[in-house]
């Protein structure tokens, strides 16, 4: 009998462990009743009583399991984490606050069994706020774009994973994953799935400007070259620009030396100019650099501080 794992990456979600675990529990038993499974919860250092709840899950059904990380390894490490944890011929991952619909898993399975290796849940439409939206798919767009590797608009995570891409994962290393750019990359046969992606069901979101912002730099810096390329054009353009307007000052200067004062308005707006570009790339090119120590330094993904009913293995 294949099994099945059913990944859930949790932080502050007390609200809605419960539910999650009743619902995958209720699925998997109905829907998927031809496969054994397992659930397993990788908590990212909550403190909020969520832990608590998964414990007492976990004491009551040994199919439930608990990692229990001994601090905050950011959104992206801890689910790669579980990932690599699990022990399913294949592994779904989905949020704890419901807006992966819990009902599109069977549809996930149905689909590896036709022979699919990754099955991606693709949202087509969203409750949440229309501007953020509309950031995220420019975002999207833009990094499409830039990047040598076609990356998957609005692809969250939320999907199903074979086995065989699983030890692909095992064997990269990577101390800094970016999930989805790794299944753009290095998944083959995928199959992607559209939804609605519904509101969270309790609880608010965890997401704010840093935790967006440091996505974003991680899939550029990871995947794109363009943002060097751009600093070194732009260095060009703007090189070329200042030499043309100083021999263009110059030639005026000479040529109507009384009535034509110079002022140092020009010369301070081209310094602030200057030094703002250079400044903005000096940062740019920071975030490279950050990438490149981050794996250099190789620290591992997640440390845990405890994990439950996985005794047995």
């Amino acid at each position: 009998m294949k099994k099945i794992s059913l990944l859930v990456p949790c932080y502050n979600e007390v609200e809605n462990v419960v539910p999650m675990s009743r619902a995958l529990t209720d699925m998997a038993s109905t829907k998927l009743s031809g496969y054994d499974y397992e659930i397993i919860f990788i908590d990212n250092h909550s403190t909020d009583g969520t832990r608590e709840r998964i414990e007492e899950l976990c004491a009551k059904d040994k199919k439930i399991k608990a990692i229990f990380n001994c601090r905050n390894f950011g959104q992206f490490n801890s689910p790669y984490y579980g990932m690599l944890q699990a022990t399913g011929d294949c592994v779904v991952v989905i949020c704890a606050d419901f807006q992966d619909p819990v009902g599109l898993v069977p549809s996930f399975v149905r689909e590896w069994e036709n022979g699919y290796k990754i099955v991606c849940g693709i949202k087509t439409a969203s409750s949440e706020n229309k501007l953020m939206r509309f950031f995220r798919t420019c975002y999207y767009k833009i990094i499409k774009k830039m990047s040598s590797t076609e990356q998957i608009e609005h692809f969250t995570g939320f999907g199903l994973y074979d086995r065989s891409f699983i030890e692909v994962m095992r064997g990269l290393h990577d101390p800094s994953p970016f999930l989805r750019g790794i299944v753009a990359e290095f998944g083959s046969k995928r199959k992607e799935i559209e939804y609605v992606q519904p509101k969270r069901r309790a609880g608010k979101t965890h997401n704010n400007f840093y935790s967006l912002y440091d996505a974003a730099m991680l899939s550029l810096t990871s995947y794109t070259k363009a943002g060097l390329r751009i600093a070194t054009f732009s260095g060009l353009i703007v090189g070329a620009v200042s030499v043309l307007v100083g021999f263009t000052y110059l030639i005026l200067k000479l040529m109507f030396w009384e009535s034509f004062p110079m002022g140092m308005a020009p010369v301070l707006i081209g310094m602030c100019f200057l030094g703002a570009v250079q400044l903005f790339f000096i940062g740019f090119l920071g975030e490279y650099i950050l990438n490149i120590n981050t794996r250099v330094m190789n620290r591992p993904l997640v440390i845990e501080e405890k994990r439950l009913n996985f005794d047995d293995e």
